[in-house]
């Protein structure tokens, strides 16, 4: 049996520490932050279509594939996140039901995503203001994580305006995309439903091996809802509010995504065209190339703002991290400081953002899109597994799954399958990250079960 992992936030924290977050977020606020994060219009535009070179037509339906396996994720989510709604996020979740070593773990590989995927998002900007201005990619991806960092650092309140602000920016350009299309229609709906690929000898029919070829990519392609459980603690009651933007979140970042994708599927001229073209070659064909000009920097404006609210939500967990004693006294003192003025964990923010900044202009950290892929899919497994486990634990107040335990079993069931089929180096490196993290648990954490890593739940704050 796995004894309760969690703590109050007064029997850790001295009294004179005991500045917190503020609830100031409402369900509204909250969903344009984490909709931010999974920034739709760059999914469309960035990886819809490789999922048209490798899937054809068919995309249309491993979008939806991937959305169904979604909702099964976010069904993990939106259940643990209302448990334990802490900005650990899911370490805090995972250590309630599962236990402390898997909860460090859990933190170890969501640390990975932590510094790794805002700079890989950030040096894509470059590329598409390339229209406007020649700009180095490297410098320009470091900038766009100093500006972000700096913009993250402001009130929570700020920061959902000026995010909700760009979010608007880049639906209008899925929308364009979408009204583009339906002008230029060129076959009917029965496309969506026996599908082609472009093979050697041409047009091929699309076969459920092939989908399921696809999944993972279609899988990840609204991932970002997850992040809701980081801002938890700033979300006003949050055992009601967390599911609901956990859903309204997929719900709408899918509609953003599937819409222009079906569109552009009965748009095209030729369905050859979707194996080597892209929405840029698209849109100006369909609306000219000031159109196209117009999307491309509102995917620039996308990017940014996804990166802000990455660094936002990430700077939580490091926050959440050293509130629990996860590090030494001297670090956890440094990492929990709030900003005075906007109550925001600063330092935490910079410890996210300046190396961020350092990556993107130093390292060919584009390499690494394999492994960071491996490392999510492996943390939504631990995640699922905890779904499963904490029905066998006493029952706690906040929004429960229906068909329990099916979205787990889902979940395990699909993404474990893309897990066998990554690449063997990917893995590899994902191993290597788990035996460090569970070095580190044994060495350090577990030799002080008193003192360090007691995972805070300040739901009831």
């Amino acid at each position: 049996m796995i004894e309760s992992m969690q703590v109050s936030p007064e029997e850790v924290t001295p009294a004179h520490e005991r500045r917190r977050l503020a609830r100031v977020l409402g369900p509204g606020a909250a969903v344009l932050l984490v909709l931010s994060c999974i920034t739709p219009a760059s999914s469309l535009f960035i990886i819809v279509p490789e999922l048209f070179a490798t899937q054809g037509s068919g995309a249309v339906l491993a979008v939806v594939a991937g959305f169904a396996v979604s909702v099964a994720i976010a069904a993990c989510y939106a259940e643990l996140g209302t448990r334990t709604a802490s900005s650990g996020g899911e370490y805090a979740m995972v250590t309630q039901t599962l236990g402390k070593s898997m909860g460090w773990l859990t933190f170890s590989l969501a640390g990975v995503l932590l510094w790794l995927i805002p700079p890989i998002f950030a040096l894509g900007t470059a590329d598409y203001l390339a229209d406007l201005v020649e700009l180095p990619r490297a410098a320009t991806g470091a900038i766009v994580m100093l500006l972000s960092t700096a913009t993250a650092i402001l009130n929570i309140k700020a920061n959902a305006v000026v995010t909700g602000t760009f979010l608007a920016l880049e639906i209008v350009a899925a929308v364009v995309v979408t009204v583009l299309g339906l002008g230029h229609i060129q076959r009917g709906p029965g496309e969506l439903v026996t599908p082609h690929v472009i093979g050697e000898n041409g047009l091929e029919p699309f076969t459920l091996a092939i989908l399921v070829s696809g999944l993972a990519v279609s899988t990840f392609l609204v991932s970002g809802f997850g992040t809701t459980v980081y801002l938890s603690e700033e979300i006003v009651d949050p055992r009601r509010n967390v599911a609901r933007v956990v859903f309204w979140t997929l719900g709408l970042g899918g509609l953003v995504i599937l819409v222009p994708t079906i569109t552009t599927v009965l748009a095209v001229d030729d369905l050859s065209d979707l194996a080597s073209g892209n929405f840029s070659q698209w849109v100006a064909a369909w609306g000219g190339e000031r159109v196209a000009v117009a999307v491309n920097v509102a995917i620039a404006i996308a990017i940014l703002n996804a990166v802000i609210v990455m660094v936002l939500q990430n700077a939580r967990v490091v926050y959440a991290s050293a509130r629990d004693r996860s590090w030494p006294t001297p670090v956890n003192a440094v990492l929990t400081k709030l900003h005075r003025r906007y109550a925001t964990p600063w330092l935490a923010t910079l410890v996210i953002g300046v190396p961020g900044a350092i990556l993107a202009g130093a390292v060919e950290i584009e390499a690494l899109l394999g492994v960071t892929s491996v490392v999510i899919s492996t943390m939504y497994v631990v995640v699922a597994i905890a779904a499963l486990r904490a029905r066998r634990q006493a029952p706690a107040e906040g929004w429960r799954m229906p068909l329990w335990p099916l979205p787990p079993l889902v979940v395990i069931g699909a993404i474990g399958y893309a897990l066998a089929g990554s690449a063997r180096t990917d893995i590899l490196i994902t191993a290597g990250i788990v035996v460090a993290a569970l070095a580190y648990y044994y060495v350090y954490l577990a030799r002080r079960p008193g003192e360090r890593f007691l995972v805070v739940d300040p739901t009831e704050d």
